[in-house]
């Protein structure tokens, strides 16, 4: 048991520093009875670098000057990954896009280059189908968030290997498929928010036991288990969909090294309250103040996105009730396994308080490493 708990934590610690998560944002302007669309498809620079040798001096930082000197593969190579249609009843016209400006703007996870386009869809669009094929050969993960502004409407989609074209419209299958791509989104973002996953994590190891008499001690029932993790879940929840819904409509605005800072130390504490248990007799109280963190943390996908008020709600439903999937998945394939296994010593005594330890220690770098970053 002990050297399988460290295999997992180092497993786990290797794919935290391997993997970021991998977004573009992609904005679109339709203007009605206009044949013209504009828009613009940020890209981080470390996901351009997966296709085109943007850092030639390979010294590690990729400047504006070598951005600028990609400015005519861009057009020619990623470009041509993002299709556009224009529908005008059955008519179908390919919308011909050319790049008109680059930038470098900061998003919440480094710097991006922002390209600028403009397309001729030879008439106005009634309706737009939107291909999508950036990355996925090289990064299946990734992910491109849709925004479409139609006048006032505004109409949001997800992009994903799966999940390639788009029709954007307001119809009802249209919508409900855009909101099944943000479900799929937030369940995505927290299977690869190790952090906040070891911080659940660290709140159920003992959510099977009881402190007694100076140890942990096997919960007698399973109804007592169930109680003290419906607790923690509930706690957990309630607070990151509020903080969550404050950041992503730009209510709560932190520093991005702050936020994931506190994230670190709030696992390195959750696993502490493990070795100390006396100091933190309620969990659940834990869950619910520490859960305000983590809820700033699941904003930066979607506060990317730049929605306003009248193009929250469906991305944000669906977004939050991902993560609450993929929260309840963790559950069901940890919980039951451990009340199954919570009466052997190396459960008790050798996984809780090795598992911690190594989890508090690998907090400690990510804090690190973190503040390093600021």
């Amino acid at each position: 048991m002990k050297s399988l708990s460290l295999l997992f934590l180092l497993l786990l610690a290797g794919q935290a520093f391997a993997h970021k998560p991998s977004d573009s944002y992609l904005v679109i302007n339709s203007n009605a009875g206009n044949a013209l669309i504009e828009g613009r498809w940020d890209i981080a620079l470390r996901d351009l670098q997966l296709v085109l040798p943007l850092d030639q001096n390979g010294d590690g930082t990729i400047t504006w000057g070598e951005l600028r000197r990609q400015q005519r593969n861009l057009d020619a190579t990623v470009l041509p990954t993002l299709t556009i249609e224009a529908l005008h009843g059955e008519q179908r016209h390919a919308c011909a896009l050319n790049l008109t400006r680059l930038q470098a703007i900061d998003h919440v996870d480094g710097t991006y280059a922002a390209l600028h386009w403009r397309g001729d869809c030879q008439g106005p669009p009634e309706q737009l189908a939107v291909g999508y094929q950036f990355l996925f050969d090289r990064d299946p993960s990734h992910h491109g968030l849709l925004r479409l502004e139609q006048g006032d409407t505004t109409l949001t989609a997800v992009f994903s290997n799966q999940h390639r074209n788009q029709l954007m419209s307001t119809d009802a299958g249209a919508q409900w498929q855009a909101f099944q791509g943000f479900i799929r989104q937030g369940v995505h973002h927290i299977l690869i928010g190790y952090d906040h996953i070891l911080f659940l994590l660290t709140l159920l190891f003992p959510a099977v036991l009881l402190w007694q008499r100076g140890g942990w001690q096997p919960a007698p029932t399973i109804t007592g288990a169930l109680t003290q993790t419906l607790a923690i879940v509930t706690a957990f929840t309630v607070t990151h969909s509020l903080t969550l819904a404050l950041a992503t409509l730009g209510i709560i605005t932190l520093p991005t090294w702050l936020v994931e800072s506190a994230i670190a130390i709030t696992v390195a504490l959750g696993a502490a309250a493990n070795l100390v248990p006396q100091l933190f007799p309620k969990r659940w109280v834990m869950a619910f103040v520490f859960g305000l963190i983590h809820g700033l943390g699941f904003a930066s996908v979607l506060a990317d996105l730049g929605l306003t008020d009248s193009g929250i709600f469906l991305p944000l439903l669906g977004f939050n009730l991902g993560v609450e999937l993929g929260q309840v998945a963790i559950v069901l394939l940890f919980v039951p396994a451990a009340y199954l296994v919570r009466e052997t010593v190396a459960y008790r005594r050798v996984f809780v308080p090795v598992g911690s330890v190594a989890i508090i220690i690998l907090a400690g770098v990510w804090l690190a490493e973190r503040l390093s970053g600021a």
